[in-house]
């Protein structure tokens, strides 16, 4: 009886110690947003709704937007394919398996830092791999992070390097719980490999994938350290996201409010969001079909 008082008084202190660490910063963010201020020690200002009205009556806000939505949505589809491709190759059973399976995941534990130096490495005009390769077929020299054209999509594959090794380790745990009896009922049928894919594995992974992409759409919305190592929001604010914009307006244009502004909106957006995935694709109802 004690043990179990134990592990609920336990319980109860580390959800409060997470509210505190979470709901904190939140709330005094929320706060912020209705204030102005130049820094931390400066004295804030009261302007109620203004920063509000200010950044929706700026391009750049619904621009960054934009952005994040087409990088977030680009990234989690080229993540949720090639994720669920390379699960099914390391589910077979092959010499070396359990090497390769290791060798797929390393992207994911390396540093944001070393891993945008890396890619800045390889995207270089000058003596970087992909320059050496286009030169191969006669193409001259081509600056990614500098072309509007091009960037977003320079940070999209960036983050679909480092971030897809998440998706295959969850597909591939997913695939473990998938019943062979079902194959081979399918393969005596009859069944061609695209059936039993579209019929046994996507059924199978369902409940998978829908955390999957709900997580990977949280966090590459949120993302910020990617954009800002690889191009800080450019060319022409053609990568400029949510959180590179309240990074931008508090701590380089030196207006807290505003900043606290775009984080809030970006936060109840991505909220709503949230809630509308769930309404369609609801997780307890997913586990029940498997």
């Amino acid at each position: 009886m004690k043990q179990d008082r134990r592990i609920i008084a336990l319980f109860v202190g580390s959800v409060l110690i997470l509210g505190v660490i979470v709901g904190g910063p939140l709330l005094y963010s929320i706060k912020l947003s209705f204030y102005t201020a130049a820094s931390f020690i400066d004295t804030p200002r009261w302007v109620g709704s203004g920063n509000y009205l200010e950044i929706m009556a700026d391009p750049l806000f619904w621009g960054a937007l934009v952005n994040g939505l087409v990088i977030s949505i680009s990234a989690i589809v080229l993540q949720v394919v090639l994720g669920i491709s390379i699960a099914l190759v390391l589910n077979r059973q092959f010499i070396g398996q359990t090497i390769v399976r290791a060798l797929s995941i390393v992207p994911y534990f390396l540093p944001t830092v070393v891993a945008c130096l890396v890619a800045q490495w390889m995207f270089d005009p000058n003596y970087g791999l992909i320059k050496s390769i286009m030169a191969s077929f006669g193409r001259g020299m081509f600056d990614w992070g500098a072309e509007p054209s091009t960037a977003k999509g320079m940070v999209v594959l960036v983050s679909v390097w480092i971030w897809t090794p998440f998706v295959v380790t969850c597909v591939l745990a997913g695939l473990q719980t998938i019943p062979s009896q079902l194959y081979e009922a399918a393969r005596v049928d009859g069944a061609s490999a695209w059936k039993q894919f579209w019929h046994i594995t996507l059924p199978g992974l369902r409940s998978v994938l829908i955390v999957v992409v709900l997580l990977r759409g949280i966090w590459m919305f949120n993302k910020f350290d990617v954009i800002w190592l690889l191009t800080k929001g450019g060319p022409m604010n053609e990568t400029e996201t949510l959180p590179t914009l309240a990074y931008r307006r508090a701590f380089i244009e030196f207006d807290l409010g505003a900043g606290a502004a775009v984080a809030t909106v970006s936060f109840l957006f991505l909220a709503i969001v949230i809630l509308i995935y769930l309404r369609f694709f609801p997780i307890d109802e997913a586990k029940q079909g498997r």
